[in-house]
């Protein structure tokens, strides 16, 4: 039996087939539609390479199945770039030297978009620390993490006055 779900991604819909109902997110996004930004770490919720916006909320997709989230909207690090021109918070990982082999980077960014679109960030970097916990960096780029979300926050914000005025 296939089921049939609908999800709109990185801002294009898109009707999936499903054989199997257990399928997760995770697996839907690599597997199916050829999405591999995401990660698979652990496949366990803990190590957070797996992290995507699914509604605007930070999600581990590996614990998210596809069949429970029919009409959703999910936002993977495909989607952040405008063209060639980075994200802010890309912009910031790669001026702040934020990854070191890599493999994390996807879910860190995508957790830090959702911190600061949480209004969770702020300016201090021990709140940033904290926020950003579901996301291990087996290198240890902590340091440049945080010093990346906070500029972003930063940036995200001004922009988002000069829209307004």
């Amino acid at each position: 039996m296939s089921l049939s779900i609908t999800l709109t991604i990185n801002g294009t819909p898109r009707t999936v087939e499903l054989d199997d109902p257990r399928v997760t997110l995770l697996d839907l996004l690599r597997e199916r539609l050829d999405l591999t930004g995401t990660k698979k770490g652990c496949d366990r919720g803990q190590c957070g390479a797996c992290t995507i916006l699914l509604d605007g909320r930070r999600v581990n997709s590996c614990l998210a199945l596809a069949l429970s989230h029919d009409g959703a909207e999910i936002l993977t690090i495909e989607g952040l770039a405008d063209g060639e021109a980075c994200h802010p918070i890309q912009a910031a990982f790669i001026a702040h030297d934020a990854f070191q082999c890599g493999f994390c980077t996807p879910g860190q960014i995508m957790s830090a978009l959702g911190l600061i679109q949480e209004g969770s960030a702020g300016d201090d970097p021990e709140r940033v620390r904290e926020g950003m916990s579901g996301n291990l960096c087996r290198c240890g780029a902590y340091r440049g993490i945080t010093e990346a979300v906070l500029e972003a926050q930063q940036r995200m914000s001004r922009d988002a006055r000069e829209e307004v005025a």
